[in-house]
């Protein structure tokens, strides 16, 4: 299904609907600036706000969608479980703690933030246990690869409902996107504008085709994958724009020319070897 609107959700294996499109409050700072990105997304028509533990921003957030006038159940919020504290018990902690920042009885989406070695299969029996409890609506990853997903899924009770993880057009994840399919795993992708890295020609040819940004292209391109997508901004004129992506499609062409930039090329850490 390709999303048309912004209001457009997928269907998680649970059953659980999530909107396609959403806002990402990556080192927006707590306080003013992501309350009124926050504020500014919900106002213009978003209904999906992605934050984590480490962005250190839960707070607002919270704070934010509930002074918004948008009411909490149209709002379907993502937060993460750090690397420090994974493990069993004290991924229930950390839970807790996110969700007393946010201020929410239950949080729409919790994710294991990178697999750490050793751990994630232990963090991954928290998030079912929170899940059974009811405080989680769906369960899922962040940053797994192929063989992450496979060795989780061995003796875990669930699937993954979501994978989140670094996708663009230099980053395409073609092996990683079959498996999630074929799986009922949601794939998303973060920093889908390749931080900020949009100077190639292709995309530009592509804009002024459409008459639209090359973020726009990118973003567009992303949802016609059927990737779910959560663009980072704190400015509102942005935080539009790249909400209008709704009004146009890319053709099947130019979806393959798009394709053929990928490099395998990451901006982020590799979820193979990283330190933190």
């Amino acid at each position: 299904m390709v999303a048309r609107h912004l209001a457009d959700a997928t269907v998680l294996h649970n059953g659980v609907q999530m909107p396609w499109f959403g806002l990402g409050v990556w080192q927006a700072k707590d306080g003013e600036e992501v309350e009124q990105a926050v504020k500014a997304a919900l106002a213009h028509g978003y209904r999906h706000v992605d934050t984590a533990a480490v962005y250190g921003n839960e707070t607002g957030v919270g704070k934010a969608i509930r002074e918004s006038g948008v009411a909490r159940e149209e709002v379907f919020v993502t937060t993460k479980v750090w690397n420090s504290d994974q493990g069993y018990d004290s991924t229930l902690r950390a839970f807790e703690e996110s969700r007393k920042r946010l201020g929410f009885e239950y949080v729409d989406l919790y994710l294991i933030h990178w697999p750490v070695k050793g751990k994630y299969k232990d963090t991954w029996k928290a998030l079912e246990k929170l899940y059974q409890d009811g405080v989680v609506r769906a369960i899922g990853v962040s940053n797994f690869q192929i063989h992450h997903l496979q060795d989780l899924m061995v003796d875990s009770q669930i699937v993954p409902m979501v994978n989140q993880v670094e996708y663009h057009p230099l980053l395409t994840q073609k092996e990683l996107h079959a498996f999630c399919k074929q799986h009922n795993i949601q794939l998303e992708a973060w920093s889908p504008l390749m931080q900020g890295n949009l100077n190639q020609p292709l995309l530009t040819d592509l804009a002024h085709k459409y008459g639209k940004t090359p973020a726009q292209i990118v973003l567009r391109w992303d949802l016609q994958n059927e990737v779910v997508t959560i663009p980072k901004s704190v400015h509102e004129n942005r935080i539009v724009e790249n909400a209008s992506v709704f009004d146009f499609e890319l053709s099947a062409e130019d979806m393959e020319k798009i394709d053929g930039l990928n490099q395998n090329h990451r901006f982020g850490a590799d979820p193979d070897n990283f330190n933190f």
